[in-house]
């Protein structure tokens, strides 16, 4: 499969003059992005994007999501990923990597953070390379602390 480069308008990624990989065929549109994971969870989906895309100047991939998700979209930069979005049939996902440093930074400020993202975070095996934690937003609830723990990982770069 080739890999193609599209300007960041083309799908249902987020707009913004960021450059976008796409390892897939064919990127989704608004029209078949709904018609996976439904009208109110692709608008969460749209406001993720849109709070990562507000903070931080990435380049993104498209590409297959495995044999658990449809899609993934991936943020990166400097070849490290700071965090991926997924989306299957009626579910969308953020996924975030702690590593050891950034674990530590986790657990110093643990408290700050919700109940649930405590527990996912205590729930998440740790493997070599770090903490893989998965989310399934519903709304937009999570979002603040979304933000913190991208902030672990790194600063923002957009003013």
């Amino acid at each position: 499969m080739m890999k193609q480069e599209k300007g960041a308008d083309g799908g249902a990624g987020c707009a913004s003059a960021v450059k976008e990989v796409i390892m897939l065929d064919r990127i989704p549109d608004k029209e078949q992005m709904t018609a996976l994971v439904g009208e109110s969870l692709y608008e969460i989906w749209i406001k993720l994007c849109a709070l990562i895309d507000e903070n931080y100047d990435m380049d993104r991939l498209w590409n297959k999501g495995g044999k658990a998700w449809t899609y993934e979209y991936k943020y990166r930069r400097g070849g490290k990923t700071l965090c991926a979005l997924y989306a299957r049939e009626n579910c969308v996902g953020f996924m975030i990597i702690l590593g050891k440093d950034e674990r530590l930074k986790f657990e110093k400020d643990r408290e700050n953070y919700g109940e649930e993202v405590q527990r996912i975070y205590d729930e998440t095996q740790t493997y070599h390379d770090g903490k893989w934690m998965m989310f399934e937003p519903t709304d937009t609830s999570l979002f603040d602390d979304f933000v913190r723990l991208l902030r672990i990982k790194r600063k923002p770069n957009r003013k």
